[in-house]
């Protein structure tokens, strides 16, 4: 006879941070039932899932020593920076190796996520569409929420209309679409620079608007993967920003002399931008920096500087909105662009309801993403149990939540909403890791 669905936590989403929950909620023996809305595992890795918003080109930004969970190292032979191809073969052995897939119904998507009642321990209505025009509805002991932050295209507005292709990055699949074309780009993101590169070799031309200037990071240096090198000593964050963006100035020149604006804001403020190949073709005037978008009519673009150009595609690399279409934003203490939950995982007022994978931070990796789910599946099992330390920890999950920044001044964007310092987060995991085992 299976459990009943109020004995268990349903987990939403089969990506990275839900597999990290599926693997700590089975560890800990807690009982729960993962649904995904694709086939298989791998979210945005998987470029087959419909709502992947990765292209043929994309690989990890970040080695994959320093992404990769730590108990399920990246087997030889891997690229040092993983293509998408390499990644989902990796979060399919993953599931495998851990036993996971028989936790998951795939093909089945959350429509609606609700509290039975106003009480902290309440049951969770959770409402499900199997396909061919059927729902089902169970009540749930809790529920956690992974279904990722980068699915959601935020697609700015700007006056006028546009008379050629107008698409986000996340519609974007194949350099070949570039061919003959005039294309702008909006915004030099990680991604944006990354298909600025490609569309290098496809299109007529090739511009990039930006309204703000970047830190440019090389994959590189040494010879070793830029991540790996150094960071052994830990030098104080104003020493850190100056010292780096020195030495970036040394591998990768000054940006601003390639056109983009100086930096209104020190290094590490922002997610650094790991691509020096977008530099080099700028240089060889493959590429042209352009200023901040100020109007559109037909074919022209009219920029902030007052100049003007004429394009057949503009795309834009302008990021993604935090989306969990399926539950009312209160219920996750939602306050300006985002969630304000308990070290990025908790929500205040309910016992049983959290969110793996809101979390941004440069080399994080997916071992952050990890530590989240221990610290989740820890408080889960302990308030099962009735163990002081959860029930404090309870108390705790109410609010305010530490300060995770590590004293840096984040840009506020909504790119950076959920924003953390990467040291300072993860000691913050493992510490609360350690109070609740």
């Amino acid at each position: 006879m299976s459990m009943a669905t109020q004995q268990q936590f349903a987990l939403i989403g089969a990506g990275p941070a839900g597999l990290a929950g599926a693997r700590a909620l089975s560890k800990h023996g807690i009982a729960f039932q993962g649904f995904e809305a694709h086939t298989d595992v791998g979210g945005l890795w998987n470029i087959g899932n419909e709502r992947s918003t990765v292209y043929e080109s994309a690989h990890l930004i970040s080695s994959k020593r320093t992404t990769e969970f730590k108990e399920f190292p990246m087997p030889g032979g891997t690229a040092d920076y993983p293509s998408h191809r390499e990644l989902l073969a990796y979060f399919q052995a993953y599931a495998q190796h851990f036993d996971l897939k028989r936790h998951f119904r795939f093909g089945v998507r959350v429509k609606q996520v609700e509290p039975v009642s106003d009480a902290p321990d309440t049951l969770w209505r959770v409402t499900l569409d199997v396909g061919g025009g059927q729902l089902e509805t169970h009540d749930y002991k809790g529920v956690v929420i992974a279904n990722g932050i980068l699915a959601e295209p935020n697609m700015p507005k700007w006056p006028g209309q546009f008379s050629g292709q107008l698409l986000h990055t996340s519609a974007y699949k194949k350099a070949e679409n570039f061919k003959g074309q005039r294309v702008l780009i909006v915004g030099a993101g990680n991604s944006g620079c990354d298909i600025a590169v490609d569309a290098v070799h496809h299109a007529q031309s090739v511009d990039i608007s930006v309204r703000r200037g970047y830190y440019f990071v090389p994959k590189y240096v040494f010879g070793l993967p830029a991540d790996t090198v150094g960071g052994k000593t830990k030098l104080p964050r104003w020493l850190k920003q100056k010292v780096d963006s020195t030495l970036l100035k040394w591998f990768t020149g000054d940006p601003v002399r390639f056109g983009f604006p100086k930096p209104d804001y020190k290094m590490y403020e922002s997610h650094p931008i790991v691509n020096s190949l977008i530099l080099h073709h700028i240089g060889h005037g493959d590429v042209k920096v352009q200023p901040d978008v100020d109007r559109l009519d037909g074919h022209t673009v009219h920029f902030k500087d007052g100049t003007q150009a004429d394009y057949d595609l503009v795309m834009t690399a302008t990021g993604y909105k935090l989306h969990y279409p399926f539950i009312n934003n209160a219920l996750l203490n939602w306050q300006g662009m985002s969630p304000q939950l308990y070290l990025n995982i908790f929500a205040p007022r309910f016992d049983r309801l959290a969110v793996l994978g809101m979390v941004e931070a440069a080399g994080l990796g997916w071992e952050g993403r990890a530590e989240q789910a221990e610290v989740m599946a820890l408080y889960f099992k302990g308030l099962d149990a009735g163990q002081a330390k959860a029930l404090a920890f309870s108390k705790a999950r109410q609010g305010p939540s530490p300060d995770l920044s590590g004293g840096y001044r984040y840009l506020k964007v909504e790119r950076m909403a959920c924003y953390v310092n990467k040291d300072v987060y993860r000691d913050t995991m493992r510490q609360t890791a350690a109070e609740l085992a």
